[in-house]
């Protein structure tokens, strides 16, 4: 009976063996099944768990570009600003306005040589005298002209502003361009009147570009481009000081190139070798204010009218005063060049202008009686004619020494402050002095008017030289080339 009863239990156990595996089995093969679908499921999230993670390095990546990219511009900036600086650090103490290779724009209409003239907007006809309409905007005047190619004004107009910025005590350049835009047609027509010519008869077109206050030189730009267009006309953008410098050949024929030029005017003060049209040597500048600025501030601190420009009132008060009375010092005396400076003048004049105040009790200098500010003009004008002199017979004495083969005999005296009487006369001696002659446009040429940048586009048009009107831009700053000596 055991061994049945053990052969029994054996059996049993033999099948619970067997369907224990077998659930394992199925246990494992429902669970694998479960696990597929799920698997499955979580597919697209694994992939853009691994997409995120790539895109998060990839922008990672590109941010460390971009960091790079803005550190290597930051350090080319720096070290653009840093040459920038050494290059400014090296004109410290030089004239100003003069091409040393800073200027991005020069003036030279025969290119680096100064002899490949172009005609990019046509020549009128060569086969007899021609005419040309020249159109001044550059600072506070409108003036307009029509002159003949033999140097024949055949009529010309102008605008004044001197009662517009009388109030002001200076040019304000706003009001300038308003009066200029007010005022331009009306002084066209009004030119073309006085010469007995319509536009249609006018031969060419010359209109002020720079240097000069942007913002009224580009009305009268503006309007001469227009007019070209309309009516077909050869168009020449006028260099303004250059047209200064050649108005001492309208009225002086023989003047021949080379000569030696002194300009003087609101903004700019000068000593060039003239070689030839759109070739000019700065030889001579200023390293502060230029000479009409002096005379402008002279006039304001003695509380002369202003409106009409301060160098004539302070040379008409000075008749009346003594030239030695107050003492004042010549500027430059020690340095050896040719380069003005009347920043220290100007500072000079007020100190003594004040200290006679402070003398006759009075608060102001403007308050003094006449005839001290009479004498404080006079002793003004007296040394900074003194210190043009100074250095003009410097540069005289060095033309003598570098001139070999062919003699610079001439000065040309021009712009607006060339129309003071006592300046002609004591340049006219110093002239006579070392045996040369003097060549001055009479006082109403020598200030801005539009014959200047008539007269000055027959002389670039008898070279066979225009401009295209179209795109013709206009420059504050707008110095003579470098390379302009050869």
């Amino acid at each position: 009976m055991s061994i049945i009863k053990t052969v029994v239990f054996c059996f049993f156990l033999s099948i619970a063996i067997m369907l224990a595996q077998g659930f394992s089995t199925i246990a494992r093969t429902t669970s694998l099944r479960r696990l597929r679908p799920a698997a499955t499921c979580c597919r697209p999230l694994l992939l853009l768990l691994s997409s995120s993670s790539s895109t998060s390095e990839s922008a990672a990546a590109t941010e460390h570009d971009e960091e790079r990219r803005i550190q290597k511009h930051q350090k080319k900036q720096a070290k653009a600003a840093a040459k920038a600086k050494a290059k400014r650090r090296k004109l410290i103490g030089l004239a100003k306005a003069v091409d040393r290779g800073q200027f991005s724009i020069t003036y030279q209409p025969g290119g680096p040589n100064g002899d490949a003239f172009e005609s990019k907007s046509g020549l009128p006809s060569s086969s007899k005298p021609f005419t040309v309409l020249g159109i001044e905007s550059s600072c506070d005047d409108t003036g307009a002209a029509v002159v003949r190619s033999d140097g024949t004004i055949l009529g010309e107009a102008l605008a004044s502003q001197a009662e517009i910025h009388e109030e002001w005590g200076g040019i304000v350049p706003g009001l300038a361009k308003t009066a200029h835009e007010e005022n331009l047609d009306q002084v066209i027509e009004l030119a073309l009147e006085n010469a007995n010519l319509s536009m249609e008869q006018v031969d060419a077109i010359g209109v002020t570009v720079g240097p000069g206050l942007e913002i009224c030189l580009r009305v009268g730009c503006n309007r001469a481009k227009e007019l070209a267009i309309q009516y077909k006309k050869p168009f020449v953008g006028i260099h303004h000081l250059e047209a200064h410098i050649l108005m001492a050949r309208l009225e002086n024929p023989d003047l021949e190139f080379p000569f030696l030029s002194l300009l003087v005017s609101g903004g700019h003060c000068q000593i060039l070798k003239c070689m030839g049209i759109g070739r000019y040597s700065v030889i001579g500048g200023t390293l502060d204010d230029s000479l009409g600025e002096a005379f402008d501030k002279t006039a304001r601190l003695l509380g002369l009218p202003v409106g009409g420009g301060g160098g004539p009132a302070v040379e008409k008060l000075a008749l009346e005063g003594n030239r030695t009375a107050v003492p004042l010092t010549i500027p430059l005396l020690q340095r050896k060049d040719c380069d003005f400076s009347y920043a220290g003048l100007k500072t000079n004049v007020r100190r003594a202008a004040e200290k006679l105040a402070m003398e006759r009790g009075v608060e102001l200098p403007s308050d003094l009686p006449r005839e001290d500010k009479a004498d404080i003009a006079a002793s003004f004008q007296h040394i900074a004619i003194r210190h043009l002199e100074h250095r003009l017979n410097r540069a005289i004495s060095n033309i003598a020494v570098e001139e070999q083969e062919e003699e610079i005999k001439t000065l040309a005296l021009v712009g607006g402050v060339a129309a003071n009487i006592e300046l002609r006369s004591r340049l006219e001696e110093l002239c006579e002095n070392h045996g040369w002659s003097l060549a001055v446009p009479p006082p109403r040429l020598c200030t801005d008017q539009g014959a200047m940048s008539a007269w000055a586009a027959v002389e670039r048009l008898k070279l066979g030289s225009s401009d295209e009107p179209d795109g013709q831009d206009v420059y504050a700053r707008y110095p003579f080339s470098l390379n302009v000596d050869n």
